[in-house]
């Protein structure tokens, strides 16, 4: 059964945050709070882990489009292929924040994702996330939790959150209630931007 850990967002506690880091090196997985809803997460390395949600998820790893949830952009280059200029500007705009970029895939991904040609990356806003990344040392994958109520698309409160995921889980993080509306998903990858999906972040960034 899952671990139920709170964690505060102003000022989060290194011992915590090794806890779950610790977790995630042993292909654990994690349930955590982002600048948007929270997110279902594991190691990008840990092959073990991405099956696990895949198997959970019902799609086979090789067709998931998960978000890569990164410290900051400093180690693009890892995961993406070489951007211009008027892209990365529009990053920069607009990271860390509630949006989730498409852009061409590296030839240097993870052998889980060799065969992919776009990647999503995410930079939250949310000082848990970012520094779970930071500890880990590499991104964590990421996808959004669901509710199956039709009127509540995504889940806020961690306590109903740690009900529906604790046998599936190894920890759940309550940093206090997240949002319901998702991420804005823009795709980079082609000659124009090309918004799929309007979330919380404003499409006033171009």
């Amino acid at each position: 059964m899952a671990e139920l850990l709170r964690i505060y967002e102003e000022n989060p506690n290194p011992r915590e945050i090794a806890k779950v880091v610790k977790v995630l090196r042993k292909g654990g997985l994690i349930i955590y709070p982002t600048d948007t809803v929270y997110g279902l997460g594991c190691d990008i390395t840990n092959s073990r882990a991405l099956e696990k949600i895949a198997r959970i998820k019902g799609v086979k790893l090789a067709k998931a489009n998960w978000s890569f949830i990164c410290a900051d952009l400093s180690n693009l280059s890892d995961y993406a292929r070489q951007i211009d200029n008027a892209t990365f500007k529009i990053l920069k705009r607009a990271l860390p924040g509630p949006y989730t970029f498409i852009l061409p895939g590296s030839s240097n991904l993870p052998k889980d994702f060799k065969q992919k040609k776009t990647v999503g990356i995410r930079v939250p806003d949310n000082a848990i996330a970012k520094t779970l990344v930071q500890e880990l040392g590499n991104p964590i994958v990421s996808t959004s939790i669901y509710d199956e109520d039709e009127l509540l698309e995504y889940t806020t409160d961690p306590e109903l959150i740690y009900e529906k995921w604790k046998n599936l889980v190894d920890i759940v993080i309550d940093g206090g209630y997240g949002g319901n509306v998702a991420s804005t998903v823009i795709d980079l990858s082609g000659d124009e931007p090309e918004i799929i999906r309007e979330g919380k972040g404003s499409i006033d960034i171009f």
